[in-house]
């Protein structure tokens, strides 16, 4: 053999090896998107619903937490949380889906807790309130379920900052209103005004990107005041009769129960509350003016 007589030997050699190292990696890859789908499987199951882009980001955090395994490496380009995405729908691929029933409830439940922790204290009325919500969201079984995630996630650190943002990156406006309505609900499932909870549903709205009126809309359906049936119709009281009705058409198009549908039929009518107390609301400025 000459002196480069070994080369050609060599180099089919250096090929061979590296074909079998691709092919390890890329069954490698392979297990890993398996690992991940069958995770993503299991805690849609328990949440009730697919999983999408809450998966991954802070929310996907706290869930792997609450399952006993982190999964912050497991986060691809599709689903990777960006704190720097502005808000609005900017961040949400218009060839994506809308938000899952999973993102949703997985949204709730994260953004529940921190809000039942606000004032210090969690009392059974508010594990009643969920727990009722997902009754009729998804059934007896999977609502105690989901109660025994809540109590687990009420253990875990919830960065509010980083929670709200993936969901204002990610979810429509529609469903954040919607999730919104569920948190003065839970605030409120005792009875009683708890500030420091009022306090954070004010400042998950301004992290959600909700306008300040659409906050003050739905606060106004909970804690009544001499104003509340016009700052649910997001209009002043020294308004015209014209001006009121159509701020009324236009709330009603904004707190359409059709807008959340794809949430499910039982969110969907639980969104119905939203605009059978804003027709209470029109009904009550109607008489009181005498507008027919």
């Amino acid at each position: 053999m000459t002196a480069m007589g070994w080369l050609p030997s060599f180099f089919n050699l250096l090929t061979l090896q590296i074909t079998n190292v691709y092919y390890h990696f890329l069954n490698l890859c392979f297990t890993l998107e398996q690992i991940i789908m069958a995770k993503k499987k299991s805690y849609g199951k328990w949440i009730g619903g697919g999983l999408g882009w809450a998966f991954g980001g802070p929310i996907g955090g706290i869930l792997g937490f609450v399952f006993g395994s982190m999964f912050d490496g497991m986060q691809n380009g599709k689903y990777a949380y960006n704190p720097y995405q502005q808000g609005g729908n900017q961040g949400y691929p218009y060839s994506e889906p809308q938000t899952q029933r999973g993102d949703f409830s997985a949204s709730l439940l994260v953004l529940a807790a921190a809000v039942m922790k606000a004032d210090n204290r969690v009392v059974k009325s508010e594990l009643e309130y969920v727990r009722t919500f997902f009754i009729k969201q998804f059934g007896v079984d999977n609502a105690n379920e989901n109660i025994k995630l809540l109590r687990e996630i009420l253990k875990q650190e919830i960065r509010i900052a980083e929670v709200t943002m993936q969901i204002r990156q990610y979810m429509e406006y529609a469903s954040r209103l919607q999730l919104v309505h569920f948190l003065f609900g839970i605030s409120m499932a005792d009875g009683q005004l708890h500030s420091k909870e009022v306090n954070l549903i004010e400042q998950i709205c301004r992290y959600l990107d909700i306008d300040r009126s659409d906050f003050l809309s739905i606060k106004a359906m909970f804690i009544e005041n001499t104003d509340s049936a016009y700052q649910i119709l997001e209009v002043s009281p020294n308004a015209s009769d014209d001006e009121v009705k159509k701020a009324y058409r236009s709330m009603a198009v904004k707190y359409h129960p059709d807008k959340v549908a794809h949430l499910g039929d039982d969110i969907k009518k639980a969104a119905e509350e939203k605009l059978q107390k804003l027709n209470a609301a029109y009904d009550k400025i109607k008489k009181e003016r005498g507008i027919i």
